[in-house]
């Protein structure tokens, strides 16, 4: 099968390459630019760097080293686990910028070519200088505790504390007044606003996970969105294709059509990833090519052996209920078999297999969405509707649940006018499986940013750490300085 990491998508997919830094001496700028460059590099900050990376050694090397960190990050998302396979390290990119900057006497067109040109690193930077001023303010005092659950119309000590808070995050204007003691009107809407942004169900009723959530200081929320800033850096640019872009601990799903970087998204819906503790979903890109309507589900070993064989074990009739069978051989023609006790002891040692037949009962729903890759991690759709409406969605083996399968495969065949809407839903309540291959491949990406600004409502969303994955680059990025 194919492999192919977060930067893997250059050519086909009209992405640009991952280079590297590697460090020449070069002869010393004129004053002029030495200015400049240290005007530059004591503004990192802006962009999530550390200004103290570029303190040491001839400014013109520093001002190398904080292009190549501005353009590829200061960690390799291989070092973190991340299996990826970008383009070979050679610099070219770094150093072309930096001549041609050189050449006309200002340092600054190679900040301009270098930071990448993606809207949601523009919008997450601009997020970044907000959230400094706040925590550059004076420390937040902890909101007065709450005993179980504040709801909506109960009296509660903090309201003028919890009023400043929710203004200072923007989710309340700063002209709305409220009750002294009392939570309602408006204050339980901007609570209402505050959840939605925080990945929490949005109620408007104060919890234990609402109230950590408003306790939580604004420079934890500055490191959070410099670590984002990192990962962008790592992703591969927007190109003029069609591209599936799925934010997981966001639990988001957003399409876009070609063209212009900065358009909306043609598409937008959850999902449902890996579990957080034993089947995580990867990070990693690659190209969807088909799609299958009324899939079989053939049911990999771990689950066969961890699940659905000691399900049988307790009840006889599992197969049955579930729409089971065991099958002899490989493909979607495979022969049937009796679930007789060896047939079983077959699909234990691996001589036979089981798959669940097409249908409504089927785990993978209607659809499955393939862009073949090592882990064998593909979308689909999901009988389990109901776990959509649930705040936090990491109920799934690895693969991706996709909330609205239907809209998904319209606009993955919005070219084939033979696959309209109808004949969509006519292909997936038939009675055969089908395959329908895409007239191109369409990049699909699965990222990882717990800070980002979401195209559906340009406000800035923050999640949990689902995977411990910002964790694992704060600690990175750390070493780092203690080299």
């Amino acid at each position: 099968m194919r492999r192919r990491g977060l930067l893997a998508l250059a050519g086909a997919a009209g992405l640009l390459p991952r280079a590297s830094w590697a460090a020449e001496p070069v002869a010393a700028w004129p004053e002029a630019l030495r200015r400049e460059a240290r005007q530059i590099l004591d503004g990192a900050a802006a962009d999530g760097l550390d200004p103290d990376d570029y303190r040491a050694g001839a400014i013109e090397e520093a001002f190398r080293r904080y292009l190549h960190h501005l353009q590829f990050g200061r960690v390799r998302p291989a070092d973190l686990g991340f299996r990826v396979a970008g383009a070979p390290e050679d610099g070219a990119v770094v150093e072309s910028a930096l001549t041609e900057a050189l050449a006309a006497g200002r340092l600054q067109l190679a900040v301009q070519k270098l930071v990448p040109p993606l809207a949601q690193y523009r919008q997450l930077r601009e997020m970044l200088g907000r959230y400094r001023v706040m925590a550059g303010g004076p420390a937040w005092p902890a909101l007065p505790p709450i005993s179980k659950r504040l709801e909506p119309g109960q009296p509660y000590a903090g309201t003028a504390a919890l009023r400043d808070r929710l203004v200072a995050m923007a989710d309340l204007a700063a002209d709305v007044a409220v009750s002294a003691t009392q939570y309602d009107g408006m204050l339980v809407e901007a609570v209402r606003r505050f959840q939605a942004r925080h990945g929490l169900e949005s109620d408007g009723v104060i919890g234990r996970g609402t109230l950590a959530a408003l306790n939580v200081a604004p420079a934890q929320r500055v490191r959070q969105i410099e670590l984002a800033l990192e990962r962008l850096r790592w992703l591969p640019h927007r190109s003029g294709r069609p591209v599936i872009a799925i934010n997981i601990p966001m639990f988001r799903l957003w399409a876009w059509d070609g063209g212009a970087a900065e358009s909306a998204p043609a598409l937008s819906m959850g999902v449902i990833v890996g579990r957080a503790v034993r089947t995580q979903t990867p990070v990693f890109a690659d190209e969807m090519t088909h799609l299958i309507f009324r899939p079989y589900w053939n049911v990999p070993r771990s689950i066969l052996r961890n699940e659905v064989l000691p399900a049988i074990a307790r009840d006889p009739g599992y197969l049955i209920r579930h729409d089971m069978e065991i099958v002899s051989g490989q493909g979607d023609d495979a022969r049937p078999v009796a679930a007789t006790p060896e047939a079983l002891e077959g699909a234990r040692a691996g001589a036979l297999r089981i798959r669940q037949r097409p249908g409504p009962k089927n785990s993978l729903g209607l659809a499955k969405f393939i862009f073949p890759n090592d882990d064998n991690v593909y979308l689909h759709g999901t009988p389990a509707q109901e776990l959509f409406a649930r705040s936090r969605r990491d109920f799934s083996h690895g693969c991706v649940r996709v909330e609205n399968p239907p809209a998904l495969a319209q606009w993955l065949l919005k070219d084939q006018p033979a696959w309209n809407a109808g004949q969509i839903a006519a292909a997936m309540n038939g009675t055969k499986t089908q395959q329908v291959n895409l007239t191109s491949p369409v990049p699909v990406l699965l990222y990882y940013l717990t800070a980002a600004v979401s195209p559906d409502d340009g406000l800035l969303h923050l999640a949990e750490d689902l995977y411990g994955h910002d964790a694992a680059l704060d600690r990175a990025l750390k070493a780092r300085r203690s080299r």
